[in-house]
């Protein structure tokens, strides 16, 4: 009983209060990587992998273009570009060669390892420190100039989704995703709008790294396992507290806000097992009983939904019999 008094006493509320704003910046800048983890998860509907890969390959390429000269503002596009070009990879593994998209996913993470050594220099990570170079976005300098940067390059990404996705091309590549053989019954190339998806996928990934990469001040080859594991957590996590408070008012663009939210929750969660003094190393653990649990928590609401329907229908049956 004593040991849990100490333990108890020695939490600082107000050492956990201080550790939100890192939580919101770091969270903002994963939202990135969550919203392309949603395009192929929510709205193609297939199982990208590579994510882990690309999530590195951004950091990688920004680093060390920024570390060579070359400005963060010009950095961050051309590690979008990478990005772009490994999704492109992926789909066209996955559509012209008739690889399964898992598998597609996987060999393309598995190549990227060896590239992203390559492009530090077959080091297996590579500083930036900010007193030398310039960054976007710091952490250790100004926690809420981050957060004013890394919100600034959500909001614009969402917006910019926003609008795609409702150009007839978006429209066509989310009928792909939502019944693939009726789009193709409608003459929508289908393998087109997966490898479109999958590229522009990977490019937010890659552009969440180089985001990442800046913030940390270093790019690492395993900066991005377990990249896909947060990503779909924030997706869950946003959805399960978007339709909990707007339920059936919950369209594409308050989705897409809230797995921004989601993401911001994951950190938070994260810095909360922090502050309780856990081991860090279960972290992993943590994840997967929280994504496990959002995404039984809609299956289980449906299944009772169904249920008392189905027993409603039964006793009005058994009242019309009598």
């Amino acid at each position: 009983m004593d040991a849990i008094t100490a333990y108890f006493q020695s939490l600082d509320i107000m050492g956990l209060l201080s550790r939100i704003p890192a939580s919101v910046s770091q969270g903002l800048v994963w939202a990135l990587m969550a919203l392309g983890v949603y395009i192929t998860f929510r709205i193609l509907d297939v199982a990208d992998l590579s994510v882990d890969g690309t999530f590195s390959t951004g950091g990688a390429v920004t680093v060390i273009l920024i570390v060579n000269g070359v400005p963060a503002a010009v950095a961050v596009p051309i590690a979008f570009v990478c990005g772009l070009i490994a999704g492109l990879v992926t789909g066209l593994l996955h559509t012209r060669l008739g690889i399964p998209a898992i598998l597609a996913g996987i060999l393309t993470q598995y190549a990227l390892y060896s590239i992203n050594l390559a492009i530090m220099g077959f080091k297996a990570n590579t500083p930036v420190g900010a007193d030398k170079f310039n960054s976007l976005i710091i952490s250790g300098r100004n926690v809420n100039m981050a957060i004013v940067v890394s919100l600034c390059f959500v909001a614009f990404i969402i917006g910019l989704l926003y609008w795609f996705f409702g150009t007839e091309r978006g429209m066509s590549i989310r009928s792909t995703g939502c019944n693939p053989q009726m789009s193709k019954a409608q003459g929508i190339n289908i393998n087109l709008n997966k490898v479109i998806g999958l590229a522009l996928s990977n490019g937010l990934v890659a552009l969440s790294g180089s985001l990442f990469a800046q913030y940390s001040g270093f790019a690492d080859v395993n900066s991005g396992r377990g990249a896909i594991v947060i990503g779909l957590a924030a997706v869950i996590i946003g959805e399960v507290i978007g339709d909990a408070i707007l339920g059936k008012r919950m369209n594409f663009a308050f989705r897409m806000i809230f797995i921004a939210v989601g993401a911001i929750v994951y950190y938070f969660i994260y810095t909360l097992v922090l502050w309780l003094k856990m081991d860090p190393n279960m972290m992993k653990l943590f994840t997967s009983i929280i994504v496990a649990i959002c995404l039984a928590v809609p299956y289980i609401k449906k299944s009772r939904a169904n249920s008392f329907r189905k027993a409603g229908k039964n006793s009005q049956g058994g009242k019309q019999d009598a």
